[in-house]
């Protein structure tokens, strides 16, 4: 990486991006409500892709303000100026690489005295800043009062309150982005032995770099190996003076420089805050809070989690999507005018019958890939992802993760793998990337491997819930086996996998309800992604497929499949459904849909399909995504795992239904 500039200073111009926009990166703590601005200022059209090198994903956007355009980078979540993740890492590159033209720093209104110290560090560095203190009616609620105007005089920089989740000090926002001119040095400063050992170091720096001498001194102090090889890089030959000074001051202070400077942040940040910040001699209570205090305890939060289950996931994206939806687009309006009408257009024009069965076959683009993907896929995915930006938005996930730690820590995993696996209620291949975040090689595999085998993505549940639900024994046995599977997987991978499980942190967002704007810009925004990835790959599916039966290739992978269909008490045909699966777990799916609409299953069969489906080998597109994060060994020793114990799963589960008849 590189941070530093040869040539200019600290105060070198800012970068400005390809389309010539000026650049404006947020950061902050995770869930502070960075993700929330950036919507807010850019809207829905936005580009999410891997930072160069590394495998964490940014956020950019546009907006334009007085008729000038800026480019908003929504950087991942940072502590502190000194990385110690890969995603503070990257997010320091941005602000050292990118030079923005201005960084705003999004905190949280009730915990400004824990997030002003890295405030202090951006503003020691020089960078452009300003400050925006965000969820200022939820503090307003708890009674806490925060004087901005002072607050900015203390700090010598702009510093807005704001609810950016209400949209409660945008105004002031864009025009802090529209008319921002570069603040003075800092205004505040540490004790004189800290002052005598930076001025030690900073003396020593020749070279013309783009963060202040000041912060970085602080940084070869704190032992930043990154920093130093740079500083390396820039001074030559009279690097070998600053490493004398650094190695003879960190050893002067050993035992307490880390501690000291914290301490010292700490101090300055409450002289920052006295008289700025007060807090109520009774604390207030909200209602808010105490509904958060319940989703966090097991006792409470464990029965509510059953409910926002059965209501979210079981009534509105099963009963709702897949049943009343589905049967409405793909009833109605497929099987009964669409469908009927295009065969007879493509019919009447196209002489060819091999080409005929192409487009309106039994495997035809549009008949089947097409009436899947919009009369079946569509409105199921669609309920999921409005039900997961309600939660998202509610603040309820981070909860969530709370109460799921200590279970997750006997698989190898954290809290934090919770928004992961419950996106992968959504599209496993989107979770899969998801799983990056974490903070392990071994906690990604471990939730790669969870997410292959045992969570299935919307489409595919809400079918299969949809298809279960007219018996209510064979949904709780598919669904126990789930459950125990995945528990069993996670224990075994936490017991064979070495390593250890990280230390878990989570800052709290604050719980409200829903924004209404908020909700459908991250459901179109995920709705459009899915979309067009799915798309396409269901066409080429029906395109594979057509090519399978006309060369009887399909005819013959259902003749192969058919003794192991029969292990499981299934009928020849259901290898149809399995042979979709591979190329979509949703696909798969909905081939079920089909043989149960023709009546060629039982109930026990039925149960036995879904949960062996549900374990089967993840989608080409899941496969492929693995292959890209996991590498090719992992992702198809993964693939052989998953086929081989979701066949094993079926033949045993079919035996036990058969014994006790259950079903």
């Amino acid at each position: 990486m590189s941070f530093f500039g040869k040539k200019g200073s600290c105060h070198e111009t800012p970068t400005v991006s390809s389309t010539g926009a000026k650049k404006v990166a947020l950061v902050g703590n995770p869930n502070v409500g960075k993700s929330v601005l950036f919507n807010a200022l850019t809207g829905a059209y936005v580009t999410v892709s891997n930072y160069p090198g590394t495998s964490v994903e940014v956020s950019r956007g546009t907006t334009a303000i007085n008729g000038e355009e800026f480019e908003i980078i929504d950087t991942p979540g940072m502590y502190s100026i000194l990385p110690i993740t890969e995603e503070e890492r990257v997010a320091r590159e941005i602000l050292l690489t990118e030079r923005p033209h201005l960084v705003l720093h999004v905190l949280d209104a009730r915990n400004l005295e824990r997030m002003l110290p890295m405030t202090l560090q951006l503003i020691e560095a020089e960078l452009p800043v300003v400050l925006v203190v965000n969820i200022m009616d939820e503090a307003a609620r708890m009674g806490l009062e925060i004087d901005i105007r002072l607050l900015s005089q203390r700090l010598g920089i702009p510093v807005i309150g704001a609810a950016t989740a209400k949209k409660v000090g945008l105004p002031e926002i864009r025009a802090a982005i529209a008319g921002f001119t570069a603040s003075t040095v800092a205004p505040f400063g540490y004790s004189r032995l800290m002052e005598s050992d930076i001025a030690a170091i900073s003396g020593c720096l020749k070279g013309e770099y783009i963060l202040s001498r000041k912060s970085l001194a602080l940084l070869l102090l704190q032992g930043d190996d990154e920093v130093a090889e740079l500083v390396r890089d820039s001074e030559g030959d009279g690097f070998a003076q600053v490493e004398t000074a650094v190695k003879e001051k960190r050893f002067e202070r050993r035992e307490s420089f880390h501690l000291d400077l914290s301490m010292e942040r700490k101090s300055i940040v409450k002289k920052v805050l006295d008289g700025a910040f007060r807090t109520p001699q009774k604390r207030v209570v909200t209602l808010a809070e105490r509904i958060s205090r319940l989703t966090v305890r097991p006792a409470t939060g464990i029965p509510l989690l059953l409910i926002v289950l059965y209501f979210g996931l079981y009534q509105f994206v099963g009963v709702f999507g897949a049943g009343t939806l589905v049967d409405f687009l793909e009833g109605k309006g497929f099987e009964e005018h669409f469908n009927p009408w295009i065969t007879g257009l493509v019919k009447g024009n196209v002489p060819w019958p091999v080409i005929q069965e192409l487009f309106v076959g039994e495997y035809g683009i549009i008949t089947l890939g097409f009436r899947y993907a919009v009369g079946i896929i569509l409105p199921i995915v669609a309920t999921f992802f409005l039900f997961f930006s309600v939660l998202e938005d509610s603040g309820y996930f981070p909860r969530l993760a709370l109460l799921v730690d200590r279970v997750f820590k006997t698989m190898g995993l954290t809290g934090r793998a919770v928004i992961p696996m419950v996106l992968g209620f959504g599209c496993d291949t989107m979770a899969t990337m998801v799983t990056r975040t974490l903070e392990t090689v071994r906690e990604r595999v471990i939730a790669t491997v969870l997410l292959a085998l045992a969570i299935p993505c919307s489409a595919q549940l809400g079918v299969i819930m949809s298809l279960l639900s007219q018996s209510p024994r064979a949904l709780l046995v598919w669904s126990l086996c789930l459950f125990g599977i995945f528990l069993l997987v996670g224990l075994l991978a936490a017991k064979v996998l070495p390593g250890d499980t990280p230390m878990f942190y989570m800052e709290i967002p604050p719980m409200r309800l829903p924004q209404f704007s908020n909700v459908l810009t991250k459901t179109y925004t995920r709705m459009q992604w899915y979309f067009m990835e799915i798309l396409p790959l269901f066409i080429l599916a029906s395109v594979l497929l057509w090519l399978g039966k006309i060369t009887n290739f399909f005819e013959k992978m259902i003749n192969v499949m058919t003794p192991v269909m029969a292990s499981l008490g299934l009928p020849k045909e259901s290898a149809v459904a399995f042979i979709f699966g591979f190329f979509r777990r949703d696909y798969g799916a909905a081939g079920l849909y089909d043989l149960q609409s023709k009546g060629l299953m039982s109930p026990r069969q039925l149960t036995v399909a879904a949960v062996t489906l549900t374990l089967f080998i993840p989608c080409v597109a899941q496969f492929l995504i693995m292959k890209k994060e996991r590498g090719w060994k992992v992702a198809i020793g993964i693939g052989l795992f998953v086929s081989t114990f979701a066949f094993g799963t079926g033949w045993v589960l079919n035996r036990f239904l058969l014994l006790t008849n259950i079903v």
